[in-house]
């Protein structure tokens, strides 16, 4: 079987590289970097890949580099892993006069190689790195530089040894995927074999063998995530499953109806509603510390669930989530050394007196493979399509303190977002676009009179995975009508401000 094994340093996209790879229809997994390197020997990889990290090489405590070069298979080091790959080999690593981070261009070697055949001279590429490779190991060439004249990559032809110290997993590095397919199917000869159905059969085993005749109490919150979640389960175990949805007070405007409309149609499934949304919105009464919010929300949910299981009168052993691998990787080291960005509400297990194991079996797929699974499970575009929402939903939109009259506010403000946002034709190629409401009151004039409300952020971005996202270019017009309407409609606000901010360095929600 033809595969690739990734070795996670701590990057923030290494799962990226793993979706890349799973993109050009090739099997491959994640492991730490402090594996044996017996144990790669024993899992007979085609090739592997050495993820990025936030460490420096000549660090003390910095993450090892197994010995992978001698195993005979070709490898790839990415930023960090071209450092380590360097320093192991023979060359030397330091601190570079410059950092680059952010766009770049490659100004490629005369140097002919297979690994880079068909990449432009000038290739605009995304960098994160403050170290630079300051002498090549030996039998090892140049292949290119960065505009700065840092080194960008590197080869050993003859051992299948390559680095680059951009990020070709990323979107904003255009040719990246031609270039990982350069390394996939040319270098480690691996042909495309794995699919999305392949990932159902494999996933519903998996399922089948976890849950055997238990029964499973399925976390429903509306969006996409769990929505495949369940439609997977169901596939998987049909009658064993039972649906809670949870009314936590802090859905977009109207979404409560559309939730059991959609899931309970849809899905043709027995959807139990509890409605808690009083319960949720005092717990968080004088809360306004982001992380105090997840922690406060995810402990709710549980409660919540707990309750569902006495009034479904069904003993369920498992709970089945719909966590993805943004939210594991940004709440804490999931496989390497990875730094935490944000806790997330269905992340960090589950307390000992529920008694319940956790179902996630799409707990290593990222958004869009998560579409293309809801498809290959015959699930409506109008369901499979929803933009993504966050767990704590509208309680991390409302900046600092959630009250009842500041959820209210935010639900108007963002449903004419939606509305003229969607009225407008590129709104298909936004990834998500709603609204925020600031801790900020700013003064205001209406009507001659003297106003001190509060401030609304509008949100939009482009992004295919959610890992990195660029701010959308929205028209003037769509802009000064989101404005007017909320001025004009929304008693409370009386400022908008749009958000320019790309991901990273900024993150798509504000808490």
């Amino acid at each position: 079987m033809h595969r690739i094994l990734i070795l996670d340093f701590g990057s923030q996209t290494t799962m990226l590289i793993a979706r890349r790879i799973r993109e050009l229809q090739v099997y491959c997994e994640i492991w730490p970097c402090t594996q044996s390197v017996e144990a790669m020997r024993h899992w007979q990889p085609s090739g592997i890949v050495l993820s990025g990290g936030p460490a420096s090489v000549y660090d003390a405590d910095a993450p090892p580099c197994p010995d992978v070069f001698g195993l005979g298979v070709p490898v790839l080091g990415i930023c960090y892993g071209m450092q380590a790959m360097a320093r192991q080999l023979g060359g030397a690593v330091a601190a570079g006069t410059t950092r680059e981070f952010g766009h770049a261009q490659l100004r490629l070697t005369p140097e002919q190689s297979p690994f880079l055949h068909g990449i432009d001279a000038d290739a605009p590429v995304w960098m994160s790195h403050g170290d630079h490779v300051t002498l090549l190991p030996p039998g090892f060439v140049a292949l290119a530089h960065s505009r700065d004249g840092a080194l960008a990559a590197m080869g050993h032809a003859e051992k299948h040894l390559y680095g680059v110290q951009f990020h070709p997993e990323v979107v904003h590095t255009r040719q990246g995927l031609q270039l990982l397919q350069g390394f996939v199917r040319s270098i480690c000869a691996c042909p495309p074999q794995w699919t999305m159905a392949s990932f159902v059969q494999t996933a519903v085993a998996a399922i089948r063998a976890q849950v055997g005749a238990g029964h499973v109490l399925c976390a429903l919150s509306g969006g996409v995530d769990s929505s495949v979640t369940a439609a997977l389960l169901q596939r998987a175990i049909g009658p064993q499953l039972h649906c809670v949805f949870v009314d936590n007070g802090l859905l977009r405007q109207g979404e409560a109806a559309d939730v059991e409309r959609i899931l309970g149609a849809g899905l043709g499934i027995e959807l139990h509603t509890a409605k808690a949304g009083d319960r949720f919105l005092a717990a968080l009464s004088g809360i306004s510390e982001p992380e105090a919010k997840r922690k406060i929300i995810g402990g709710l949910f549980i409660d919540v669930f707990e309750a569902a299981l006495v009034e479904l009168g069904r003993p369920c052993a498992f709970l089945a989530q719909g966590t993805l691998y943004p939210d594991v990787i940004e709440s804490h080291s999931f496989r390497g050394p990875s730094a935490t960005i944000k806790s997330h509400h269905n992340v960090g297990g589950l307390p000992t007196r529920l008694r319940m194991q956790l179902v996630e079996p799409l707990r290593e797929l990222f958004k869009d493979e998560v579409r293309v699974l809801g498809r290959e499970l015959g699930l409506p575009a109008s369901l499979v399509q929803r933009q993504p929402f966050p767990g704590p939903g509208l309680a991390v939109r409302v900046v600092g303190e959630v009250t009842p009259q500041r959820v209210k506010l935010l639900q108007s403000a963002d449903a004419i977002v939606r509305q003229e946002i969607e009225g407008w034709a590129g709104h298909v190629d936004l990834w998500q676009y709603f609204a925020a409401l600031l801790p900020v009151q700013s003064v205001g004039v209406m009507g001659d009179a003297r106003t001190y409300e509060s401030t609304c952020a509008v949100r939009a971005v482009t992004s295919t995975d959610g890992m990195t996202a660029d701010w959308a270019d929205i028209p003037r017009a769509v802009l000064a009508r989101i404005s007017g309407r909320i001025i004009n409609e929304v008693r409370g606000i009386n400022r908008v401000v749009y958000d320019i901010s790309s991901k990273p360095p900024a993150t798509i929600e504000w808490e």
